[in-house]
């Protein structure tokens, strides 16, 4: 009995992590009460309390589940990133997450469109998840230190620079994706953008 009421608990708070993105997606988060929440999924906002103390918890709940079952699945596909273009293939694998994974797509819009980012938001939701927000990151910057101990790229690059440079390509093809911004396909752009990195690094490495 406790086994299943341990299972119960755990589908309520799915339920109402998933209420909560979509209604946070349809009018933003700093607009959304408990009261909707509870109403979306037949709950009372005093059973949403005994799940959740506030929305920053919602919210923390919601980006940490994202967080995990994206980089499970892309591990899956790429489980070893250890050169620049084991990094490529990544994020490819991440466009086509984002292209055929409806709730994925769904948080990463709320996440780039709908959701008014605040000092305090981010301190609170940061704290929570920093070793998840920080996994990105660490593996770009893994994956070009061993592809310039490698040789790949020259050894006088600035990781940390081409990480960044890196970051705002997928960022910015994502949020593409997202928008319906671009005519040309987010596959191709994010494999050109990444071919284009590595043409050049190669180019100075050659010098």
């Amino acid at each position: 009995m406790a086994r299943r009421t341990k299972e119960e608990a755990e589908e309520t708070k799915k339920a109402i992590c998933l209420a909560a993105l979509d209604i946070f997606c349809e009018k933003g988060y700093s607009r959304t009460t408990f009261d909707e929440i509870a109403k979306r999924i037949n709950l009372t906002k005093g059973a949403i309390y005994w799940h959740f103390r506030n929305k920053a918890d919602i919210l923390t709940e919601i980006i940490r589940k994202a967080f995990i079952i994206s980089n499970e699945r892309l591990s899956q596909n790429k489980p070893e990133i250890n050169s620049i273009f084991d990094l490529r293939e990544r994020m490819l694998n991440e466009v086509e997450l984002i292209k055929t994974d409806h709730l994925y797509r769904k948080f990463m819009f709320f996440v780039i469109f709908q959701m008014e980012w605040s000092e305090a938001i981010l301190n609170k939701v940061g704290n929570e998840i920093k070793d998840l927000i920080q996994l990105s990151e660490n593996i770009r910057k893994e994956a070009l230190t061993k592809s310039q101990k490698n040789g790949e790229i020259s050894a006088n690059i600035d990781i940390e620079l081409l990480s960044d440079i890196i970051a705002c390509m997928i960022h910015g093809t994502l949020k593409n994706i997202l928008g319906n911004e671009m005519k040309t396909d987010p596959s191709v752009l994010m494999a050109s953008g990444f071919d284009l990195i590595i043409k050049n690094k190669k180019k100075e490495r050659s010098k």
